[in-house]
């Protein structure tokens, strides 16, 4: 990927294929006078910005298409340069046709991510933003939008330039101080940087733990349905979905191995995994599935573990909560056939685990007080508050070597050492927190992050 590249690209923005439009864009100095060259109307260098103008694209005497084409003059565009829109008639060949003759006037086929790396360079975009550009292309959810809505409109970046700035005028001071070590001055105040550093830290402890969270609602929670064999859990795997998308036998031991299935529940999209039933067994296939169902267990956001009351006494499910309670993972005890077994003597035999529920899968009972509980369990109403939730790895990583680094200037500021190792921590840290927002880019994180997009945009 050129990453400095001045000329004019073009990429289709819409998706391939058949449709009744294509839209068709331009960004560069020359958008506009390429365009013109093949427009048949008002002459395009002489109109205003954000209006759109009807017209044919001609190759010579030969009509393309009739089109419309939207003008966004720089700098009031994505990418703060000229950009050029053209939509015209759907057909893949019409595409291709207007695509290559812009080329042959003076165009280049975009790169991945291009135009957005543009928004970039040219200061319209930090570099997070710019990622949640790509994340909300991506959104398959309405918690997955929220979370890239609220990075693309830069409250993630606020907060990090705030802190970064803050970091900035103390290590200037103690920079500072360097430059007059001779005479043994002290420019920078030592505590008022350590409760600079408790604070800054605090931020960025929240900030990292939250990434669990935001990492589950941006990609799909990962739900676990546990249980012995014939609980009800295939059952309730295509209740919740909606469809037959298990086979459900009264044969203990129907399921052997994971089924997994995506659905959106208030907004937030939950990957439901229906495993084996949790027994001992001599049947070796039967086995595998039962350790893909631990393992399963360990990658689960949320478990939820099924049982039936009639087979399950609360003593024996004391034990199994105890056997389950390593994972360290969020447990819903869902008691199932409570059409069978009787709501009241649920609740009485069973008072002593709070938030238990109770099911039938067979005849659709209560399953909403369950989805409405796997909501509460995923916090998703962080996303309607104020609070920042960061989903993004890369963004996580700098965020706890920011932190390390800081933890060390706090080491060092407890010893008696120069200050020039105080200065060098404080700029390391400056860098990782620079990584995210891009103070601090170099060509090849630029072109790992922007070859993830899609063409046109």
């Amino acid at each position: 990927m050129a990453i400095y590249a001045t000329d004019t690209i073009i990429a289709l923005s819409t998706p391939s294929g058949s449709g009744a439009i294509g839209v068709i864009r331009l960004s560069g100095n020359a958008a506009i006078d390429i365009t013109n060259k093949v427009f048949s109307g008002k002459d395009l260098s002489q109109q205003s910005s954000h209006t759109i103008h009807f017209g044919l694209i001609k190759d010579g005497n030969t009509i393309i298409d009739e089109v419309l084409v939207s003008l966004f003059i720089a700098p009031k565009s994505y990418t703060k340069e000229n950009i050029v829109e053209i939509s015209c008639h759907g057909s893949p060949y019409i595409i291709q046709q207007i695509i290559q003759l812009l080329i042959k006037n003076g165009a280049r086929a975009a790169n991945p991510g291009e135009f957005t790396l543009r928004a970039f360079l040219n200061g319209q975009l930090d570099l997070s933003q710019a990622e949640a550009v790509a994340d909300l292309i991506a959104s398959t959810s309405q918690a997955a939008h929220k979370l890239a809505m609220q990075q693309m409109r830069g409250g993630f970046s606020s907060q990090l330039k705030v802190l970064r700035q803050q970091l900035i005028d103390f290590a200037a001071l103690i920079e500072l101080e360097l430059d007059f070590s001779e005479e043994d001055v002290e420019f920078a105040n030592r505590e008022q940087l350590k409760s600079l550093i408790y604070e800054l830290n605090g931020v960025l402890k929240k900030l990292i733990d939250s990434f669990e969270l935001g990492n589950a609602l941006k990609n799909g929670i990962p739900v676990v349905i546990a249980g012995k064999p014939n609980v009800g859990k295939s059952t309730l795997l295509n209740r919740l979905l909606n469809e037959e998308r298990a086979i459900v036998s009264e044969i203990a031991g129907t399921t052997r191995d994971t089924i997994e299935d995506e659905i959106t529940i208030s907004g937030v999209n939950f990957r439901f995994v229906d495993t084996a039933g949790l027994r001992d067994t001599t049947d070796s296939i039967e086995a595998i599935g039962i350790a893909r169902a631990y393992e399963k267990m360990q990658q689960a956001a949320i478990i939820i573990y099924l049982f039936d009351p009639a087979e399950t006494p609360a003593n024996m499910l004391t034990e199994l909560v105890q056997e389950l309670a390593p994972h360290n993972t969020p447990l819903l005890l869902v008691a199932n056939k409570v059409d069978v077994y009787g709501v009241e003597k649920l609740q009485k035999e069973y008072a002593a685990f709070e938030n238990l529920i109770g099911i039938s899968a067979k005849n659709n009972h209560n399953l909403a007080a369950l989805t409405q509980q796997l909501i509460s369990v995923t916090h998703a109403d962080k996303i309607n508050s104020d609070e920042l939730i960061i989903s993004n790895s890369r963004h996580v990583e700098a965020l706890n070597n920011t932190y390390t680094t800081l933890a060390q200037v706090l080491h060092l500021l407890q010893q008696p050492v120069s200050g020039e190792l105080v200065a060098f921590e404080l700029r390391q840290a400056l860098y990782h927190l620079g990584l995210i927002t891009g103070e601090i880019s170099n060509d090849n994180l630029l072109e790992s992050i922007f070859t993830r997009f899609c063409i046109g945009k």
